[in-house]
């Protein structure tokens, strides 16, 4: 059985700022279950993913045979290409490139034979399961935020690079162990993933459409719920360090 998110944690949540603009859908939240993808492996104890999606919550601009049958080009997905911000100020320490984007998988014909591969993706090491990434050290030191997923090309940051919140830094992806493209955001305590240990983790100002609501919540600081869909707020002067 998950364990049950703790509040009562000992160790304080490192403030994040959402990596995009525009409305994502939240899926494997820790405000769920921990550890949120249901595996303590690659830092991710505490990640969340996002799914660009419309005003109707659509992660694609279509359906048709492909959506029931097959596999579907990434670019039909609202998230591919959308630009990916720094969630944080720091330093990038660790950029991986070179991961393919495959086709999206939303049948449940083509989602089985993506299953039985998970082992094989792990035994190939990060780079198959993360795929394209970017891993920042934070300005404060001590906790390391990375993105993966990301699409293949589009980094515009090396190793050494100093960011700053908000500034474009990659375009979301299909890369690596994903059924459609999204990004995947984590703290962690090391910027190798290999070895690293999560985080928590919380996002400062956004406005939340919790599953089923018609209107939205604005949240100072917190992690969305399940299926919540979430869109930034803007974030004034002086505001993107806690």
């Amino acid at each position: 059985m998950a364990e049950k998110p703790s509040r009562s944690s000992t160790t304080p949540e490192t403030i994040v700022s959402l990596p995009f603009t525009g409305r994502w859908l939240a899926r494997n939240s820790p405000a769920r279950r921990v550890p949120s993808h249901g595996v303590d492996l690659l830092g991710e104890r505490y990640a969340i993913d996002f799914i660009g999606v419309d005003e109707r919550r659509r992660t694609a601009d279509r359906r048709d045979w492909r959506t029931f049958l097959a596999t579907e080009p990434p670019e039909r997905f609202i998230a591919f290409g959308q630009p990916l911000l720094a969630p944080a100020d720091g330093v990038v320490v660790d950029v991986h490139d070179g991961e393919v984007d495959h086709e999206g998988r939303r049948s449940q014909l083509a989602l089985v034979p993506y299953v039985l591969g998970q082992a094989g993706r792990l035994r190939q090491g990060v780079g198959a399961v993360a795929g394209n990434h970017i891993v920042i050290e934070m300005a404060d030191g001590g906790a390391f935020v990375a993105l993966a997923h990301l699409r293949a090309g589009s980094m515009r940051v090396a190793v050494g690079d100093r960011v700053t919140t908000g500034q474009p830094i990659a375009e979301c992806g299909n890369s690596g162990n994903s059924t459609q493209p999204h990004v995947h955001i984590q703290v962690m305590d090391s910027r190798d993933l290999s070895v690293a240990q999560g985080l928590p983790m919380a996002f400062r100002s956004y406005r939340e459409w919790p599953r089923g609501a018609r209107q939205p919540q604005v949240r100072q600081a917190g992690i969305p719920a399940e299926e919540a869909v979430v869109e930034p707020l803007p974030v004034r002067a002086g505001d993107a360090t806690p």
